[in-house]
């Protein structure tokens, strides 16, 4: 091997491992220096205390959401259409913001659940969405967000490490800031490295187009540039008006692993700035970085699905500021995927140890045990997803399995009244299996040919209706629709 060639790379590695460890060191600093306790709360240890500022709520949800499933996956598609699911997100924010912030600071959350919990007055439907919300974070984030990662590293170093080396390495170091710092250290690292992902992320798009004469049009097909898709395509433009608004009102109000660091400030109103912020990032920065590259590598690469991002980095980029890029992306995987454990391990000791084990005397300590085992299993299903055609599609696929049925308990418990818990927890039941049905092929004959997306809508209302039907003739009560006045009262009648 040529020597300048082993100098580039050893410049490339020396950079990401300077890089790397600069942004531990600083959020241990900011972390020391911001932790007032470390007296083993659950409010310490999943919310931080309380104390986080807009800037580290935005920068959380931010870097929590944006990482290598973004990134890699949307610009494997290489098509501009992706960018409706960012272009999408600014509205679910704004509806985390102005309705579902009141609502978990009001009841004085730390998990989502609680807030079913208290509308229903029953402990089982919180049981069962946690369990949901655990299966998918175990099953499908956890494994795929360093799965994503480790395929980022492998096309930017070199195709002869595994990715399951890369991604067993960025699960560790993840999983030793859950461990050691909880949300605050998570919320720190992705807000420190969030600056240099975007400004980095950004520079990427210009350097790319500049690497075609800022043309992308000419050599590329009309479909992958257009942001109206036809029924074929990943996001047909008629589910922008259905299924597509309520994924966006499920992922981000309802979901744990995003709502958790909205829940982490000191007020509604600090809180609330920091989403709005988030949203503004959202649409203004979000929507080109990932897809962009995507296209650009279509024009130079061909169709070479989900290893377009770092081919296209690895060629753009002089070999030390490809290192610096790989150091704020291993940083970005790191944080999503501690953000995600972080919030498994909440789920796992507020709304299960807790209650059917035994009060948690140190959270820290049960975090740290749950946090290996959780790591582990997510390590050994990365296998899984690398025989997935688009990482993007299949995560927003099997989202449906919980996102829908989800929600419609959220939907009945907030708009209606006189709702058993054991009805609400019918509806979720029907639309995960007719969901399951639809994913995995078992309709007959396909019998069912609606698109996921579009499907979604028919899961979330049959939902809410198999709930009310439920509630109706099984417990002889009869649910009184009371609208959004239910966002201003305090319980919902049992």
């Amino acid at each position: 091997m040529p020597a300048n060639l082993l100098t580039d790379g050893f410049i490339q590695i020396a950079i990401f491992v300077a890089l790397t460890v600069l942004v531990a060191l600083t959020t241990w600093w900011k972390v020391r220096r911001s932790r007032p306790s470390h007296d083993g709360s659950g409010k310490d240890v999943f919310l931080a205390g309380g104390g986080l500022s807009w800037l580290f709520v935005a920068g959380s949800i931010t870097l929590t959401n944006l990482s290598t499933d973004q990134l890699v996956g949307m610009n494997g598609n290489q098509m501009l259409l992706l960018a409706w699911w960012e272009i999408a997100g600014f509205f679910g924010l704004l509806i985390l913001a102005y309705v579902f912030i009141p609502l978990y600071y009001r009841y004085r959350c730390t998990t989502v659940t609680e807030l079913l919990e208290r509308r229903y007055g029953s402990t089982s439907i919180r049981t069962l969405i946690s369990g949901l919300f655990l299966f998918g974070n175990v099953m499908i984030y956890l494994p795929a967000s360093i799965y994503s990662g480790g395929l980022f590293m492998q096309s930017l170093f070199g195709g002869k490490v595994p990715i399951l080396v890369f991604a067993t390495l960025l699960a560790i170091i993840g999983a030793a800031y859950t461990m050691l710092g909880g949300l605050r250290a998570v919320a720190v690292m992705d807000t420190f490295s969030g600056i240099g992902v975007l400004g980095l992320a950004l520079l990427i798009v210009v350097l790319a187009l500049a690497a075609v004469d800022f043309d992308i049009v000419s050599g590329v097909p009309v479909e992958r540039l257009s942001m109206i898709g036809g029924d074929d395509s990943p996001i047909p433009w008629h589910t922008l008006l259905t299924g597509m608004v309520f994924i966006q009102i499920f992922y981000w109000s309802t979901n744990q692993n995003i709502t958790q660091k909205a829940m982490a400030a000191p007020s509604v109103e600090e809180a609330r700035k920091g989403v709005l912020v988030a949203a503004i990032i959202r649409i203004l920065i979000v929507p080109p970085i990932v897809v962009i590259p995507g296209v650009v590598a279509y024009k130079l690469f061909g169709d070479i699905g989900d290893a377009a991002y770092g081919r296209l980095v690895a060629e753009v980029l002089p070999g030390w500021l490809a290192g610096a890029f790989a150091a704020m992306v291993a940083a970005a995987v790191i944080t999503t995927f501690s953000a995600v454990l972080n919030s498994t391990v909440a789920l796992y000791s507020v709304d299960f140890h807790d209650k059917f084990i035994g009060n948690v005397d140190n959270h820290w300590r049960l975090a740290a045990m749950v946090s290996v085992i959780l790591t582990t299993i997510a390590i050994f299903l990365v296998p899984v997803f690398e025989n997935a055609d688009s990482i993007i599609n299949l995560l927003q696929q099997l989202n449906g399995l919980f996102s829908m049925p989800i929600l419609s308990a959220f939907v009945v418990g907030l708009l209606f009244r006189n709702v058993g818990a054991s009805a609400a927890i019918f509806g979720v039941l029907w639309g995960f299996i007719i969901y399951a049905i639809y994913t995995f092929d078992w309709n007959p004959d396909g019998i069912i040919t609606l698109h996921y997306i579009h499907f979604m809508v028919f899961v979330l209302a049959s939902s809410v209706i198999a709930a009310l039907v439920f509630n109706r003739l099984a417990l002889s009560r009869r649910a009184e629709y009371i609208g959004l006045t239910a966002l201003r009262s305090e319980t919902q009648t049992p």
